[in-house]
């Protein structure tokens, strides 16, 4: 074995994870992604309501922005979270699709008017990612290294 050489084990596990037509690490991997995202979000429409919470919502338009902001600010936090660890996975996409189909609408339709495609395409990068993980989410659900799986395990 020439010093560079990965350990066998590492090795098997790297295939393994590669090769896996059940999607664990698809799925772990993508509710990270999406989880985190939404969770950093959300805390960030409290930490910083004038530019990302009430303030903003009031600028673009969204009615009861006193209400709404924190409302979606802590769907995105709760919903985050139970992505992250891969509870009630279906609902937390469901209502984060929710929270993104109103994002797009109130930012991106309006941006498409006033600014065009390319730009808006720009803009809107982390939105599709995101409605495109949600619907992943949604369809494949948590995956078997997650909270939903434990649970709905069958005991003897």
């Amino acid at each position: 074995m020439a010093v560079l050489d990965p350990p066998p084990r590492l090795m098997n596990t790297l295939v393994r994870l590669a090769t896996d037509a059940r999607g664990v690490a698809a799925n772990v991997l993508v509710r990270i992604l999406v989880g985190a995202v939404f969770l950093s979000e959300g805390v960030q429409k409290f930490l910083f309501p004038a530019a990302l919470g009430v303030g903003r919502f009031a600028k673009i338009g969204i009615p009861f922005p006193s209400f709404s902001a924190p409302f979606v600010g802590t769907v995105e936090i709760v919903a985050g979270a139970l992505l992250l660890v891969g509870l009630f996975t279906r609902v937390a996409a469901s209502a984060l699709l929710v929270d993104i189909a109103v994002a797009i609408a109130a930012t991106k339709i309006p941006m498409l008017v006033e600014r065009g495609f390319w730009a808006t395409m720009h803009e809107a990068r982390t939105d599709w990612s995101m409605v495109v993980g949600l619907v992943f989410l949604l369809c494949a659900g948590s995956g078997p290294r997650s909270l939903d799986a434990r649970l709905t395990q069958r005991r003897p």
